[in-house]
Formats: structure tokens, C-alpha cells, sequence
């Protein structure tokens, strides 16, 4: 038996969610605000009722609604209850023991192996008409004291909703019917598990790790030691007691005859003080201080964790705090998966589910890498007791480590995406495989390059894909030359600037050599904004023929092109002519897919300082031809050069100055940056890139 789905309205974020869950690990990513706590917090108030709902928790969207139909001139016309709902989709198999959710069951069809649980916080209409008339009260109410008060300000419907929103709102708990032939809950045939004692604690039970997590290195807070004594009580409030806890109980009991006859002698002189006092009779006062060690207080106040250090057992506040949260996340599940297996009278619950929030807290990213690698061999083991009952443990990893991502199953990863600002979407990232049906050697490409080497897309704004080395040399330099000639314009211009700098943006680089065209799918399944930056990589007819007197198509300056060789520019643009290519502007290169902007940038005529126009092919072209003063001018100390004297001769033009005098690219990259200025102004980026980033940095 497993949760497969969860669906959440109205809850903070969470305006119309639905998240698919996997059996055993589902790992869900996403940028801050996107509402992977929000999915914890929802499970924690309807399952644990620990907190309660509070007039924040509702949805943005949701609460301008009900307050416009509070104070709606008209009585609206009456409507099924609203507000925050969450359905927890459940499927069994043949081999499931159903007497738990016997009674929860709507249908006795062998075929239809769901069960949907209904919880909600929910305003009915009367309550609803009992809101407007009391609100109206509070409201004429506030206005009196404002007349008699200048000074005071009237509370709002915000304000009277916050203060007493429980006494409008109620909870419930149902079971819904699952229509497995159209694949639809029907919400109007339900049972109200609470008028009929059904106990969803049997069914399903909800742990969970906070980030918020008690982990310090303090020398007087010992986190580990603490955790001790609580997995002790945890073992011992369960039939999991092993023949290790009965030999400590029996070895505190010798040891309480042992110390007591030392305490004879210990504190001798403070019994007979005692005993002088006297009493109303012979020994009223003969006390005695013995030894009473309960195992619980013992382990308590007397565990310590230490680690070894080159033989040396060193305290374990002298860890680090990475080791010290992954030892912690290691003794708090064993902590809760001894509440899972519960009282030795009942037995576990049907589904068991843990959520561990951000495990990557103080770990560097080797650490990670373990977590990850580690964690499912340890939670594979469930909830297993001595006596022989067990369940699979069906476990949540909320996380924003691009290192985690990188070491897990691909199948695993749910990505949260704020959709607009008060909603936020899931989806599957093996949904992707559809995505890419046609080409699925693209897909397995896309799976193994982004589990291995650039997970760190996932928690991006927005990309720029690069080609290689030079471009990943240069691009944040780039990027930081923009944001000060951007600043000094709009200084001088008096002008506020409305974005962000691009170096205080969060911006990917992903390096993805001639492959941009693959990642076209995956840009638009993430929804953000990528900058794709290419080569025009002309190519046409110098002369050469093939063996059989074929003309032969091959690299060439642009103005003798006939075509790009470009595999990039041919997929995203693959209806533009040749001539149009050249001249297409960056509004017309910008590609809206779903949610998604894509920009493709490569060369554009230019003029440099000399006022001379100028088709380059690639970066190194490009950047001769607009920096050939500053190359010539360092060129003996340039070393990705070769031929560096052909810079003297103006009559070679910059395609041939890169094709015979560049000797290393990425060498030339570095030299670039060796020889700039402090504040880079003694060259000039190639428009195409320029105004690429500047494209990027507009929200």
C-alpha cells in the first residue's frame, strides 16, 4: 500500500497542487518559494493536528476571493463549502492486508484499487453568512471608535478574519469515491470518518526531519548525546526491546548495590547530622541514600557520543557541524522509525510516511554525494519489527542541493515551479521522456549529462548555454563588464536601473558544446529564461571538390557563406533563409515555449572603433575585429597566439587573423582576461553577446 498522489488547494502556495509520489524515495526540488515546506506543513496540521490553521495559511488568490464575497454589496448565491483542501491518493495491491481500510473503501469493484482520503479546513455558506453579518457589526464597530478617535485606525476585514478565523472554518475528514473509469474523485459520495470512529492513524502515519533542525557544535549543547537517551525511550515504549536493553537494566542493578554500599561510607557524616534531629519515635529519622539509577535519567544526563580522532576519543561538539546534521539526520529517523512501529498492542500503520527537509544543511558537497548514495540502503529496511510485523516506508527528500540531484535516480526528481506568484506546479521529470518520443537517444543524453555533471539548472532563474571552454572562461566576466558600463550609463543618465545586476542574479552557466538544440525541451519544461550563445558557423563554396567533382561546402568568412553548419541555429530558427539569418534581430531570434524564453545569439555585423562593418564567424572573429588594437598591443605576451606578427599587417582581415593565429582557444580566453584593465575597459564585447546579456538580465 502506497501514497501515489497528493492534491493541496488553497494552502499558501499550493493554490491547485498535485504531486505525484513514488513508492519508495521521491525527491522534490526547486528554487526557494516554490513550496516544498508548504507540502510538509500541509501533511503536519491535517495529519499530526499538532498546529492549526491560521487566516496566512490560506491562499493569496483565495483570500482576495472570500474577502470580495464578504463584502460583496449582494448575498452570492450559495455555494459547497471552500477553503484549504488536501486529498491523499492511495493505491493497494492483492498482497495488502485491508482490514484497516476496510471501512474506508467505496468501492467493491476488484478492478478499482484506490482509496482517496479527503481532509479539509472549510467555510460553509451558512457559516459564510454568519462571517458578512458579524463582520458588518465589527466594521460599524470600528468605524464608531475612529469618529470618536482621530488618532485611531480602524481594524480591517484582514484584521477580524486573523482573530478568530476558527470560528468559521471547520475540519473534516472523509473518504472520497475514485471513478476509475473516467479517473476522477467523485467528492459527492463520501464517508465522514469522524462521525463513523474511523482513525486515520491506523491507515497513514506522517513523521518528519525539519530543516530547522537542533544541530550545533556548542560545547555545552551536546545534540548527539541528547538524541541517545530519546532513541532509548523510543526502544523502550515499543515491543522492539532487545536482549541489549535487558542486559543494561541488569547491569544498573548490580550497580545500585555496588554504589549503595559505597554511600554508606560517602555520606556517613550527613546521616547521623540527620539523625540527631531526633524524632517522635526510635529511627524516625534513620534515613539511608542509596543508588536508584533509572536507566532513562541515566542515559539522559550521562550518554556522551564521542568520535575518535588518531586513537583519541574527542567530545562531539569538536566535529564539525556537516558530520554533526549527518549523524543527527541518521539517529532522528531511527528516533521516528521506532514511533512508526508503535505500542506493541497495535500494530504499525498501513502507510508510514517520512519527510526530511533540506539533508544538505552544513554538508559540503562530498557529504552530500554520501547522504544520498546511503540513504536509501537505509531506509529500505522500513518499519520491521521483533515481532515479525513490517512495512515499507514510503519517504520524501525536500532538498536545494544541486549534488543530491546529481547522484539520484532521474525517475525519482519532482520539480516545484511557482507558475504565477500565489501558485505553484509539480511535475515529473520522467515525464520528460515523452517530451523527447521521437529522439530518445536526446533524452538519455539529457538524463546522463544532467544527473552527472550541471544539476544545478534545477535551481536556476535562468541559463545561459555555452558551447565550451572559452565561452566558460569569459561569460562571467562578461557579465560583470555589463553590469558596470550599464551602471555608469544610467548614473550618467540619472536613471534608476529596474533589474538586478546579472552577477546578483541567480544565473546558470551550462556548458553543452554543439548539443544547445537537446536542452530545448528541458528549457521549456523548466520554464525559465536561457540565453543560448552560438556561432553563425557560415559555410560555402572556396574552390574544393570531393572525389567524384562535387563542390564541397566548407568553412568560410561569412560574406562568402550560403549556409550555417550550425546545428543549434537549423532547429531553433529552422525556417529562416540564409540571408535572413545574418539579419534577424533579438526579438525575432526569442522563442516563447510554454512558460519558457529562449534567446539565440550569435554574430552580427558590427562596426569597430575604426567605423569599418564586419560579418564575424565566431567569438575569436569577432573579438579581433573588435579588439585588434588591444591584441596587437599585448600580442607578444599573449599566449594562446601564434604568428602574433601577422597583427601588424591591417590588410589580413580578423576571420584570418583567428583561423591562422589563434594557437589555443582556451589560452587566448585567458589571455584576454590576464591583460584587461580593472575595470575591463580596455576592450569591448561582441554585440551579439552584449546585448544577449542585457536581454537575460530584464525580468
Amino acid at each position: 500500500m502506497k501514497i501515489i498522489k497528493l492534491e493541496v488547494e488553497n494552502f499558501r502556495l499550493l493554490k491547485k497542487f498535485s504531486i505525484d509520489l513514488e513508492g519508495d524515495l521521491s525527491l522534490i526540488i526547486g528554487k526557494n518559494n516554490t513550496g516544498k515546506t508548504s507540502i510538509l506543513s500541509v501533511l503536519d496540521k491535517f495529519l499530526n493536528e499538532k498546529y492549526k490553521f491560521s487566516y496566512d495559511d490560506l491562499n493569496i488568490d483565495f483570500k482576495n476571493d472570500l474577502e470580495a464575497l464578504i463584502k460583496a454589496a449582494g448575498t452570492p448565491e450559495e455555494f459547497a463549502p471552500k477553503g484549504i483542501k488536501l486529498k491523499v491518493f492511495i493505491e493497494y495491491d492483492e498482497k495488502d492486508d485491508l482490514s484497516n481500510v476496510s471501512r474506508v473503501l467505496m468501492d467493491l469493484d476488484p478492478d478499482n484499487n484506490k482509496i482517496v482520503l479527503g481532509f479539509e479546513y472549510t467555510l460553509s455558506y451558512t457559516d459564510f453568512l454568519r462571517v458578512r453579518a458579524e463582520y458588518s457589526d465589527f466594521s460599524r464597530t470600528e468605524n464608531e471608535k475612529a469618529e470618536k478617535n482621530e488618532k485611531y485606525k480602524p481594524r480591517d476585514l484582514k484584521d477580524f478574519l486573523k482573530r478568530g478565523i476558527d470560528d468559521y472554518f471547520d475540519t473534516h475528514k472523509k473518504s472520497f469515491e475514485y471513478d476509475i473509469v473516467n479517473n476522477i474523485v467523485n467528492e459527492g459520495n463520501s464517508i465522514n470518518l469522524e462521525s463513523e470512529g474511523i482513525s486515520i492513524k491506523d491507515i497513514l502515519s506522517f513523521k518528519y526531519i525539519s530543516a530547522k533542525r537542533d544541530v550545533t557544535n556548542k560545547e555545552k549543547e551536546n545534540t548527539l548525546s541528547k538524541q541517545t537517551s530519546a532513541l532509548y525511550k523510543k526502544k523502550e515504549d515499543t515491543s522492539d526491546k532487545t536482549q541489549a536493553t535487558e542486559n543494561f537494566k541488569d547491569q544498573l542493578s548490580e550497580t545500585d548495590n555496588t554504589l549503595s554500599d559505597i554511600y554508606k561510607d560517602l555520606f556517613k557524616d550527613v546521616i547521623e547530622k540527620v539523625q540527631n534531629f531526633g524524632g517522635i519515635r526510635l529511627n524516625d529519622t534513620d534515613i539511608a541514600i542509596i543508588s536508584t539509577l533509572q536507566h532513562r535519567e541515566l542515559l539522559e544526563g550521562n550518554t556522551t557520543v564521542v568520535y575518535t580522532h588518531d586513537e583519541h576519543k574527542l567530545p562531539e561538539h569538536y566535529n564539525g557541524l556537516g558530520y554533526m546534521n549527518l549523524i543527527s539526520i541518521i539517529f532522528e529517523i531511527e528516533i521516528l522509525v521506532q514511533d512508526f512501529k508503535r505500542d506493541k498492542d497495535k500494530k504499525p500503520a498501513d502507510i508510514n510516511l517520512l519527510i526530511i527537509e533540506e539533508p544538505e544543511a552544513h554538508t559540503h558537497p562530498q557529504m552530500q554525494y554520501v547522504f544520498i548514495k546511503n540513504i536509501k540502503k537505509l531506509l529500505a529496511q522500513g518499519v520491521k519489527r521483533e515481532d515479525g510485523i513490517t512495512r515499507p516506508l514510503q519517504y520524501i527528500i525536500t532538498t536545494h542541493s544541486a549534488h543530491i540531484v546529481a547522484d539520484s535516480d532521474f525517475d525519482d526528481i519532482k520539480y516545484l515551479k511557482a507558475e504565477s506568484k500565489n501558485n505553484v506546479v509539480a511535475r515529473n521529470l520522467k515525464d520528460l521522456k515523452q517530451e523527447y518520443e521521437v529522439n530518445t537517444d536526446q533524452y538519455q543524453f539529457l538524463k546522463q549529462y544532467l544527473t552527472i555533471s550541471r544539476a544545478e539548472i534545477f535551481f536556476a532563474d535562468k541559463a545561459i548555454l555555452i558551447e565550451g571552454d572559452t565561452e566558460r572562461i569569459l561569460i562571467p566576466t562578461f557579465m560583470r563588464k555589463v553590469d558596470l558600463e550599464e551602471a555608469a550609463r544610467l548614473k550618467a543618465e540619472h536613471k534608476e536601473d529596474n533589474f538586478l545586476p546579472l552577477l546578483s542574479q541567480n544565473i546558470s552557466i551550462i556548458e553543452v558544446g554543439a548539443y544547445s538544440q537537446i536542452f530545448g525541451k528541458f528549457i521549456e519544461f523548466l520554464g525559465i529564461k536561457a540565453l543560448i550563445v552560438t556561432d553563425i558557423d557560415s559555410k560555402g563554396d572556396i574552390g574544393n571538390k570531393d572525389k567524384k567533382g562535387n563542390i564541397v561546402l566548407e568553412a568560410c568568412p561569412v560574406h562568402l557563406g550560403i549556409e550555417t553548419s550550425n546545428t543549434a541555429l537549423l532547429h531553433f530558427l529552422d525556417s529562416t533563409s540564409w540571408q535572413d539569418l545574418k539579419i534577424l534581430t533579438i526579438e525575432q531570434r526569442t522563442l516563447t515555449r510554454g512558460s519558457a524564453f529562449i534567446c539565440v545569439c550569435y554574430q552580427q555585423e558590427e562596426e569597430n572603433t575604426g567605423k569599418k562593418k564586419y560579418h564575424a564567424r565566431s567569438f575569436e572573429d569577432a573579438f579581433i575585429h573588435l579588439n585588434r588594437d588591444f591584441v596587437k598591443k599585448n600580442k607578444t605576451t599573449f599566449r594562446g597566439l601564434k604568428n602574433a606578427d601577422d597583427f601588424n599587417n591591417d590588410g589580413i582581415c580578423a576571420y584570418n587573423l583567428a583561423e591562422s593565429c589563434i594557437k589555443k582557444k582556451t589560452h587566448f580566453a585567458l589571455d584576454i582576461l590576464y591583460h584587461s584593465d580593472e575595470n575591463f575597459s580596455n576592450w569591448n564585447i561582441p554585440a551579439y553577446i552584449k546585448n544577449g546579456l542585457l536581454w537575460l538580465k530584464k525580468d
